[in-house]
C-alpha cells in the first residue's frame, strides 16, 4: 500500500521511537512541487468516486497550530465536493462521553468511492483522553484501546478503505511562535480556551503520550507518516505528494464504458439534433 520510495521516506521508523528523531523541516530541494501534486489529486479522486470500489481514511494529528485545518483546505483544492468530505473531532462530550470510543467516528467513514479527512480521530481517545480523561480514571484500559484501534483499521483496510495516518511534527519553538501569532490575530483567539494554557504547560507530558499511541497503533496495514511541520508550505507539499500517488494506485483510470449505451445516446441526439 506504501510501496512508492517517496512515501517511504516518511513512514514512522519503530527503531526510532522519539518524535525528536524525525526532522520538523528539510532543506528546500527535497520538497516537491504544490501544483502538480494538487491537480492529480484533483483527477484521481474523481476517479476514485467514479469508480466507487475503494475508499481513502486521512488521519490528521498535530498539536494546536500545527496547520491541521489549513493542510486538509490546501488538500482539497481540485477534489469534487461530492466525493469528499471532512470532519474535526474534539473532546466527546455527552452521548459521545457515553458511547464506547469508536463510536462518534463510526458514521463519517468514507463509503466508497468517497475521500475522508479527519482533524483529529479515534486516537484522540488514546492520546489527549491520557491527560485529560473524560470519565473516571478506573474505566480506561489502556492496552484494550491500542488493541481495538488495531483491529478497527485493520477491518477498514480488509474492507477496501486505505488508512493515511499522519502526525504533523512541530519544533517547540515553532509551536511557541504560532501560538503568539494565533493570539496576535483576532479572527484566530477564538480559538483559544483555558485547557490551551494546560496543553502548553503540558507540552512534553503530552508528546510521550503520542508517542506511545503511534508506536501502538503503527501497523503494516494502517502505518503512520510523520511530517515535518515547521513551514506549513513543505508540509502542505509533502502530504500533497503523498496523497496524489496513493489515490493513483487506488484509482489508476476512470470505470469502462459502456459502448451499447454511448452509441444509443449518440443515434438519439442525431436524431433530436
Amino acid at each position: 500500500m506504501f510501496s512508492t520510495p517517496f512515501n517511504e521516506t516518511w513512514l514512522y521508523d519503530p527503531r526510532k521511537p522519539s518524535l525528536h528523531d524525525y526532522p520538523s523541516d528539510i532543506e528546500d530541494d527535497g520538497v516537491p512541487a504544490l501544483q502538480p501534486s494538487l491537480e492529480l489529486i484533483g483527477e484521481h479522486q474523481r476517479r476514485l468516486w467514479a469508480n466507487g470500489e475503494k475508499a481513502c481514511l486521512m488521519v490528521f494529528h498535530g498539536l494546536d497550530a500545527s496547520g491541521k485545518d489549513s493542510l486538509v483546505r490546501t488538500l482539497a483544492t481540485y477534489m469534487d465536493p461530492a466525493g469528499f468530505h471532512a470532519w474535526s473531532f474534539g473532546r466527546p462530550n455527552g452521548i459521545e462521553a457515553k458511547h464506547d470510543f469508536l463510536w462518534r467516528v463510526v458514521p463519517y467513514l468514507p463509503a466508497l468511492g468517497e475521500l475522508v479527512a479527519f482533524n483529529r480521530s479515534h486516537h484522540e481517545a488514546v492520546m489527549a483522553e491520557r491527560l485529560w480523561p473524560v470519565r473516571d480514571e478506573s474505566h480506561y484500559n489502556w492496552q484494550a484501546r491500542y488493541s481495538a484501534i488495531r483491529a478497527f483499521e485493520q477491518h477498514l483496510v480488509q474492507e477496501g478503505t486505505t488508512v493515511l495516518k499522519v502526525w504533523l511534527h512541530l519544533s517547540e519553538e515553532e509551536h511557541r511562535q504560532r501560538l503568539i501569532k494565533r493570539l496576535d490575530k483576532p479572527r484566530k483567539r477564538w480559538k483559544f480556551d483555558h485547557s490551551d494554557i494546560e496543553a502548553w504547560k503540558r507540552r512534553q507530558e503530552y508528546l510521550g503520550v503520542v508517542e506511545e499511541a503511534i508506536a501502538a497503533t503503527h501497523t503494516p496495514e494502517a502505518p503512520w507518516l510523520i511530517l515535518p511541520g515547521d513551514r506549513k508550505p513543505v508540509a502542505r507539499a509533502l502530504m500533497a505528494r503523498i496523497l496524489a500517488e496513493q489515490l493513483e494506485a487506488l484509482a489508476p483510470e476512470y470505470p469502462q464504458e459502456d459502448d451499447e449505451v454511448l452509441e444509443q445516446y449518440r443515434e438519439l441526439l442525431r436524431k433530436d439534433s
